[in-house]
């Protein structure tokens, strides 16, 4: 009787172990995957479509702000200094491998970062775009600017103020990044739209596409210039774009004649909007942008907050930190303020 008293006990003993060893291992696993009561930080990486723009370096600072009032982010901030969106989708996968949490994506090519980005989701990561987007399938979210309407709308009508008349008239251009670039695809049917409707007299006559290569948006525009003598104005509505379309006309000699707009930081236009000579015209009278550091904070309050299940799919507003509450509308998560800078306040700006 005893000695089989022994056995249930030794065998209740070694079942305790098992199950105490299982227990110790759901914690372990816990633990590694950020589960509750976890020590470990978020790792999240933020791709740019190219690393060392100032651009994208501006919307760097303000993913760190994020992360550091975070506390539990880890944030990886890398990206191809070419642009390349075949290197940004090996950067894609090769953090899938490294099992980080969330990968957000500005994609400069939107099939070859999809591809990726899939891939990276069927390994566990979440994935979010921010600033230029993707198809749907790829991510869960979109950190956007603004809508693609407001971002059209602002373009044309800060090129028609700063080309003048009533109506403004003449021949116009557009010198893009990538032609597969979603976000300027969008933007570029909504000004299309907004010429038609309100200034019928502004003539679109050629759209360029120098990627994101800087000389050869400057010889680009050089070759616009010289196709269309009568030209009276250039959107840049990239980074890269804008700032060499402002040189290729101001080295055109063609200052106060041909005006130039589009999307970049003030610190990059500041010199084409307030020329060094007091007595000289600028080739920039308008630029148009938002807070890029704003919509880094914002990507990464994003993306802790995907990771960490309080942002959901359904969900119509997001609390942003110190951006306060930031509507959702369908999967795009809306910075939305379009900021105009002018030679009256682009003083103001340090970005």
């Amino acid at each position: 009787m005893y000695r089989w008293l022994r056995v249930v006990l030794a065998i209740a003993s070694l079942v305790s172990i098992s199950f105490s060893g299982c227990s110790r291992s759901k914690d372990e696993r816990d633990r590694a995957q950020g589960g509750a009561g976890s020590a470990r930080k978020l790792r999240i990486c933020l791709l740019p479509k190219t690393k060392g723009s100032p651009y994208f370096t501006s919307c760097a600072v303000g993913a760190k702000r994020a992360a550091d009032e975070l506390g539990n982010v880890e944030l990886i901030y890398d990206g191809p200094t070419d642009g390349s969106a075949a290197k940004g989708a090996d950067m894609v996968d090769s953090w899938a491998l490294q099992n980080v949490d969330v990968i957000c994506v500005s994609a400069s090519n939107p099939t070859v970062l999809a591809r990726a980005m899939r891939k990276a989701a069927g390994k566990g990561a979440a994935i979010l775009t921010w600033d230029a987007d993707t198809p749907a399938d790829a991510r869960e979210f979109f950190v956007n600017q603004a809508t693609e309407r407001e971002i059209g709308y602002a373009l044309v009508d800060a090129l028609a103020g700063d080309i003048g008349g009533q109506p403004p008239t003449g021949e116009v251009a557009i010198i893009a990044a990538d032609p597969s670039a979603a976000n300027q695809n969008a933007w570029m049917k909504h000004m299309k739209v907004r010429l038609a409707e309100k200034y019928p007299k502004l003539k679109l006559v050629d759209v360029k596409f120098p990627g994101e290569d800087q000389k050869k948006a400057q010889q680009q525009t050089r070759d616009l210039l010289a196709a269309w003598p009568s030209l009276k104005g250039i959107w840049g509505i990239s980074s890269v774009s804008f700032p060499a379309a402002a040189e290729a006309v101001l080295q055109s000699g063609r200052t106060g004649k041909v005006y130039v707009t589009g999307l970049s930081t003030p610190n990059v236009m500041k010199k084409y909007v307030v020329p060094a000579g007091s007595n000289q015209a600028a080739v920039v009278k308008s630029v148009v942008l938002w807070s890029t550091e704003d919509l880094g904070y914002l990507t990464i309050r994003a993306a802790a907050a995907l990771a960490g299940g309080t942002l959901k799919k359904g969900d119509k507003t997001f609390d942003a930190g110190r951006l306060g509450t930031k509507q959702i509308v369908g999967d795009n998560i809306l910075l939305g303020r379009i900021l105009v800078f002018t030679k009256d306040n682009i003083g103001d700006y340090d970005f």
